[in-house]
């Protein structure tokens, strides 16, 4: 599925630094959410489901996703 994220209201964490490169995210309708790299917006970008979404934060906060 495509979703046009042209009008998305893309936003870093309040955690980040300014200067700091990290991931931006968008509310979309029906509470999907975009994920893109600050470094180039205008590229990729992921869209997750609710459950998808939760599912991959559950695992962020774990320390399931980090590099050894």
């Amino acid at each position: 599925m495509t979703y046009d994220l042209s009008q998305a209201h893309w936003f870093k964490s309040s955690r980040s630094k300014e200067s700091t490169a990290c991931v931006e995210i968008a509310h979309l309708d029906a509470a999907m959410v975009g994920v893109r790299d600050s470094k180039n917006p205008t590229g990729p970008a992921l869209v997750f489901g609710p459950e998808d979404w939760d599912a991959f934060n559950t695992r962020v906060r774990n320390g399931e996703l980090d590099h050894p």
